[in-house]
């Protein structure tokens, strides 16, 4: 529900009252001839009222109840108006007093408030109106800007692309008038190899806020065209790379995209450009968006990894916010499917650290990627990276997991997580590692309750394995005899 703002006087103060508006015309604003109701077409107040709302309403119209304008304005006993069905279920709440005033009501009748009515539909018309001649205008414009691109040379092109990317941004209205009268077809045949980066600049522009069809995809996905984007891509102002990045992830989706069209080395290089440059956030996540999609793509990755994409997107991990982070942490299990992947992610020294950090943190889509990752990197080399992770506080993250409501799938990944990378410690060496936070493993409430999941973990696994049930009883016993002595320590099972 839209809360409507009230409209400023021109002595910087709020309408107040009707009776004022009118004696001072503010309200009157020349709609003489519509307040008197002599309206060409008659036209629709809801329909309006819809249509401008993003407008500023005057005080006066707007209902203390649902803060929207009033199309049935009435009156109750205390002089305060409200909108005819608002106040009626008012009333049917049990409620006998003014709203506004909380004054008890010695009259529970309505009166309709004609006078406001025509007030706010003459408001309304003339609003209306106005909208719809300037809608008008634009749309001639664009019309006429349209014909000029067919002619227009140089700078005179370059300006008149401009006019209509301003156009098709600020006025919503315009694509489709765009879109009907072959525009789209006319801005695509200006992109080409010999096309100047000023002049595809604006032309992507355009193309990346209309909605395309496959024509056009088709078009655009040419070689000449596509190898234009990477360029700008590369090469554009931060706007222009961000409107590379979405037209080309609109492309992506049509039906007909090959995936050799992406594998470009340039592509994923200025793509990685734009994911590390932290002074523009919108096309970090523009760029992740965009390497997201290409990742889709299985015989793209092997390029994407190659091209040293696993470490500099683990560099960037601890400065992206959370959406930024969702997609960059898929990106990276999907690399870790690949045997180059999973070892870029073993030899990047941050991998660990960064991906454990972010374990419980953000989502549970991120935990989902963060096991997965730290799942390959772990089984991959067990005896170094295992290691490395409890001492990056793996385990601790792992027993959240498994005492969270997550799905039982991650649940079971981080039970088998724990226990790889409990295989290189004796019991007592594994918990004094994993005393992050400290007050899980000292707790002697955690203790006894984390003895029952490992228990119950145990049980599941049986009835699929009777060595891994017995290589869990194992590690319960061990676990379980460490922290049964702990827990009768007084100095340890006090420590919160």
């Amino acid at each position: 529900m839209r809360m409507y703002q009230a409209s400023k006087v021109s002595g910087g103060g709020q309408v107040l009252d009707l009776e004022t508006a009118v004696k001072d015309g503010i309200l009157g604003g020349g709609c003489g001839a519509l307040f008197g109701g002599v309206v060409a077409e008659k036209l629709d107040l809801k329909k309006m009222v819809a249509e401008l709302e993003s407008v500023d309403v005057p005080s006066v119209f707007i209902c203390p109840i649902s803060l929207e304008p009033m199309q049935d304005p009435v009156t109750l006993c205390t002089g305060q108006t409200y909108e005819r069905s608002n106040i009626l279920r008012w009333f049917s709440l049990g409620h006998f007093t003014c709203p506004t005033t909380m004054q008890e009501l010695w009259d529970d009748s309505v009166t309709p408030n004609k006078t406001l009515q025509q007030l706010i539909y003459s408001w309304f018309s003339q609003k209306y109106l106005a909208m719809k001649k300037r809608s008008e205008d634009v749309q001639g414009r664009v019309l006429e800007v349209l014909e000029s691109l067919k002619k227009a040379k140089g700078q005179a092109r370059v300006q008149a692309l401009k006019e209509l990317r301003q156009l098709v941004v600020t006025h919503g209205s315009v694509k489709k008038t765009v879109v009907d009268n072959n525009g789209v077809a006319l801005v695509c045949s200006l992109l080409g190899h010999f096309t100047s980066h000023a002049v595809g600049s604006e032309a992507i522009g355009i193309l990346a806020n209309l909605e395309l069809d496959l024509e056009s995809m088709e078009i655009l996905m040419q070689p000449a065209k596509m190898s234009l984007m990477v360029d700008m891509l590369n090469e554009g102002s931060i706007e222009t790379k961000i409107n590379c990045t979405r037209l080309i992830e609109t492309l992506m989706v049509g039906k007909n995209f090959g995936s050799e069209i992406v594998s470009s080395l340039s592509l994923l290089v200025g793509l990685l450009r734009l994911v590390r440059d932290k002074r523009y956030p919108n096309g970090v996540f523009a760029g992740l968006s965009l390497l997201r999609t290409v990742c889709s793509h299985e015989p793209v990755r092997s390029s994407v990894v190659s091209i040293g994409t696993i470490p500099q997107l683990v560099e960037v991990l601890p400065r992206l916010n959370n959406e930024c982070l969702e997609l960059a942490l898929y990106v990276l299990e999907v690399l870790s499917t690949l045997p180059e992947g999973r070892l870029a992610l073993k030899n990047c020294p941050n991998t660990i650290p960064n991906v454990v950090r972010l374990m419980m943190k953000v989502s549970e889509s991120c935990t989902q990627f963060a096991l997965s990752i730290l799942w390959a990197v772990c089984k991959l080399a067990p005896e170094e990276c295992a290691s490395h992770a409890v001492e990056a506080g793996l385990a601790a993250k792992l027993l959240l997991v498994i005492q969270s409501g997550c799905n039982p799938v991650m649940k079971q990944r981080s039970a088998e997580l724990l226990k790889l990378c409990s295989l290189n410690y004796t019991t007592t060496i594994f918990i004094s590692k994993s005393k992050e936070p400290k007050s899980l493993w000292y707790a002697a409430e955690f203790k006894m309750e984390f003895l029952g999941v490992l228990r119950l973990f145990s049980v599941n696994f049986s009835n699929k394995s009777q060595s891994l049930h017995s290589d869990w009883d194992i590690l319960f016993v061990n676990i379980s005899a460490n922290l049964v002595a702990d827990c009768s320590n007084p100095q340890l099972s006090s420590v919160q």
